[in-house]
């Protein structure tokens, strides 16, 4: 094959998205948040959407999505993407708003914005990461510990009468008359990718549509903070995060 018959647009079959930039990412290998900034930044582009949108940083490791994702960006005060978002969206009610947030940023510090926000039906997508850790600032306890999993804040294992049960956040917005789709998936393998990009695509279509607030989960892994292998970690997810955290849509009207 020539030169030119490689470069020639008809034996093109897969290229990377113009809406990702050229920044080498720095998450740990095996981290799935690159795989979730890979399917955001692919719906934008093919939905068009680049120009007329608007995303909300939060603080933790999902706060360096402005450097990859390449559309307008705000940075919220740690916990308050979703009140941010809602005033994007109010302000701009023709743009794509989205808030890419952490299980401490979402369900810790901003739950009172994220539910409030939720209750409102602000139209806006939430992606929702939830690796059962605080993964930035040393591996501690998160609101999504599941019970007997070790952090640096309970290294003996998370006990419900000491710490509390794991908070199933999701479980909760679904029950708020303004959420519209609220869905959780993970990005471990082929089959969970092709699902979760589609829900990135519904949760936009939604904004669009003024339904209401789409929330869309990550379940997803922290092989630094869980002190495992990539690998290790996936099977880890798949035998115990989704047991508390079972897959699949908790609400889509």
């Amino acid at each position: 094959m020539t030169a030119q018959e490689i470069i020639n647009p008809k034996n093109l079959v897969y290229s990377k998205t113009k809406v990702l930039t050229e920044n080498r990412m720095h998450y740990c290998p095996g981290c799935s948040h690159g795989v979730v900034h890979k399917l955001i930044a692919e719906v934008i582009d093919e939905m068009g959407l680049q120009e007329k949108t608007v995303a909300i940083a939060p603080v933790g490791c999902a706060v360096f999505a402005y450097n990859y994702i390449d559309v307008d960006w705000q940075e919220a005060a740690h916990g308050r993407a979703p009140a941010l978002a809602s005033a994007v969206k109010r302000l701009l009610p023709e743009h794509n708003v989205f808030t890419y947030q952490g299980d401490g940023d979402l369900a810790a510090i901003g739950t009172a914005e994220t539910i409030h926000a939720c209750n409102r039906g602000e139209n806006i997508a939430i992606f929702f990461i939830n690796n059962a850790i605080y993964g930035m600032t040393g591996g501690q306890m998160a609101p999504t510990t599941l019970e007997g999993m070790k952090t640096a804040t309970c290294p003996a294992g998370r006990e419900h009468e000491l710490n509390g049960y794991p908070l199933k956040i999701s479980d909760l917005l679904a029950q708020l008359d303004g959420t519209c789709y609220v869905t959780r998936h993970s990005v471990e393998k082929l089959a969970a990718v092709v699902k979760a990009k589609k829900a990135i695509r519904r949760a936009f279509e939604n904004s669009a549509a003024k339904k209401g607030t789409s929330v869309v989960e990550f379940v997803s892994t922290c092989n630094t903070g869980w002190g495992m292998s990539p690998h290790k970690s996936n099977l880890w997810m798949q035998e115990n995060m989704f047991a508390k955290y079972p897959l699949g849509d908790l609400k889509n009207v």
